[in-house]
């Protein structure tokens, strides 16, 4: 910035521009510019913030489901959420259809009636080897006009997706597909966790496991932390690739998602694995 020392002052724009022998355009071009990009960081904030708003909403909603938006907005506020007034977790139930009493979208359905309950094996154990533990779940992603589901294969040691899936339904072949597909490349885990939805539960899920001589492990009823590791997963996959992304068409994110499985298995660093990509 140019200065007239006689009068202590900041030089206009116009003397300074004359000085310089530079057009004033010049200065007002940049300027925008500058407030062209400083617009887009503030959407891409607001669009982010925005975002967890509605991811934290859904994970109370999985263990509070039959809590509408007033108690939901209640719940939240007194867990320390200043943002979650009534307005604000009304608008986010209604895009992401949810109600309480009567909920409209779930991941994993609980299985109903009678199923065999297997053991959650994972409890205090420390994962030593490549194909030991092989984990899965499934997780959403919002298009424009709908829900999908994502699922992956997960191994516990090396971190690496072995295998996935993206389904507009929540059907069990999906996650045979995922699951037959990383055992064709990756030969047969010891051990496979997964939660206690009905996919998992089916006979057909259950059997083809156990055809292989693979043993079971099933999460407790209420106990997402059983299956942390494939739960920081799916934030990876969202704070890191699906937030910052806009999707209109189902083939469009799957073409999305083998670019972030690429860049999970070989490129992003894990604090776990010492800041190495997945081996």
């Amino acid at each position: 910035m140019l200065v007239d020392e006689t009068k202590s002052n900041v030089l206009s724009i116009s003397a300074q521009c004359q000085i310089l022998k530079l057009p004033r355009s010049v200065y007002y071009e940049k300027r925008s510019y500058t407030i062209s990009d400083e617009a887009k960081e503030r959407e891409a904030a607001l669009k982010e913030e925005h975002n967890k708003h509605l991811d934290k909403v859904l994970i109370e909603w999985t263990n509070y489901s039959t809590y509408g938006y007033i108690k939901m907005s209640k719940h939240l506020l007194r867990e320390g959420y200043s943002w979650a007034t009534e307005h604000a977790i009304r608008m986010i139930y209604k895009e992401l259809g949810l109600k309480g009493l009567t909920p409209v979208f779930k991941t994993t359905h609980p299985a109903k009636g009678k199923y065999t309950k297997y053991p959650y094996l994972l409890r205090n154990r420390k994962i030593r080897y490549v194909n030991e533990v092989w984990a899965t779940d499934i997780t959403y992603i919002k298009l424009e006009d709908r829900m999908v589901y994502f699922t992956a294969i997960i191994d516990l040691y090396s971190r690496k997706i072995l295998a996935w899936r993206l389904s507009e339904t929540m059907n069990v072949e999906f996650c045979l597909d995922a699951l037959m597909e990383a055992i064709i490349k990756y030969g047969v885990p010891a051990i496979f966790n997964t939660d206690a939805g009905s996919q998992y539960t089916s006979k057909e899920f259950t059997s083809f496991l156990e055809s292989y001589g693979i043993l079971i492990s099933m999460d407790g009823i209420g106990r997402c932390l059983d299956n942390v590791r494939v739960e920081r997963t799916w934030r990876t996959l969202k704070y890191e690739w699906v937030f910052l992304r806009d999707y209109h068409e189902f083939d469009q994110l799957q073409q999305s998602l083998n670019e972030f499985v690429y860049y999970f298995n070989h490129k992003r660093i894990h604090q776990s694995l010492d800041y190495h990509a997945p081996r």
